[in-house]
């Protein structure tokens, strides 16, 4: 599993990232607590703002959805539906995303950018998802400046890959990627520059396989926003 850089994320050493903080709590992870702490936000800082740069790109606009799912009675179980990329894209090639792309003239908002490319890359329709709000600009070593969007979903949804750019689809469970326990972080020199990443490997059971896992490396960018989107609630703890 090689990147643009030419080496393998896994096997950069990495610590955990845990320090003091707590999970956030289950009942702070239900739908009706999330629209009211993106309606009412905390004072925060995010964690992660921008990777260094590779090569002289020019900077593009984009934006990605972070779909909640609401499963379980009442919603009690939220999962994170995230992509596996195709190998032949120009871009992040075969990493784990969220749903979306760049930002097109057409598009009114970045709301509407990440719902039109949820709905191209996964076939998930903008009538099942409820934007509650945003998280602030991520911008990637390959100058995407990515507003992340966070939605609702509700649980009764279809999904259609598209096979030109998702290889697969698959949930994690939100309370999973909210516990500081399961946030590794990566340190990795090379001409002088250091870069440093969150992972977030996640063991899947595979149905098709007897009970055996597999496991989901989460890093990079998508990484990154999981980690704000942890430091964004962790803020509202309080509130």
């Amino acid at each position: 599993m090689k990147n643009s850089l030419g080496f393998d994320p896994r096997q950069v050493p990495w610590t955990l990232q845990s320090g003091h903080w707590p999970p956030i709590e289950a009942r702070h992870l239900m739908a009706d607590r999330l629209r009211w702490v993106f309606q009412n936000p905390p004072e925060w800082t995010p964690e992660l703002k921008k990777e260094p740069q590779l090569g002289l790109k020019s900077p593009a606009a984009a934006a990605v959805l972070i779909p909640i799912v609401l499963r379980g009675p009442d919603g009690q179980n939220p999962h994170v539906l995230l992509t596996q990329r195709t190998q032949h894209l120009s871009s992040h090639a075969g990493q784990i995303a969220f749903p979306g792309g760049k930002v097109d003239a057409e598009d009114i908002s970045v709301e509407h950018a990440a719902l039109r490319e949820a709905q191209e890359e996964v076939g998930l329709s903008p009538q099942y998802v409820q934007v509650i709000g945003t998280l602030p600009t991520y911008i990637t070593g390959t100058a995407f400046h990515i507003t992340p969007v966070v939605g609702l979903v509700a649980p009764e949804i279809s999904i259609t890959p598209n096979p030109n750019e998702v290889d697969d689809v698959f949930e994690v469970p939100l309370a999973f990627l909210m516990n500081p326990e399961n946030h590794r972080l990566h340190e990795f020199e090379r001409d002088g520059v250091l870069r440093q990443w969150y992972s977030m490997p996640y063991a899947e059971v595979d149905s098709n396989a007897f009970g055996l896992t597999q496991e989901r490396f989460i890093w990079g960018a998508t990484a990154g926003m999981i980690r704000n989107l942890y430091r964004f609630l962790l803020a509202a703890n309080s509130l």
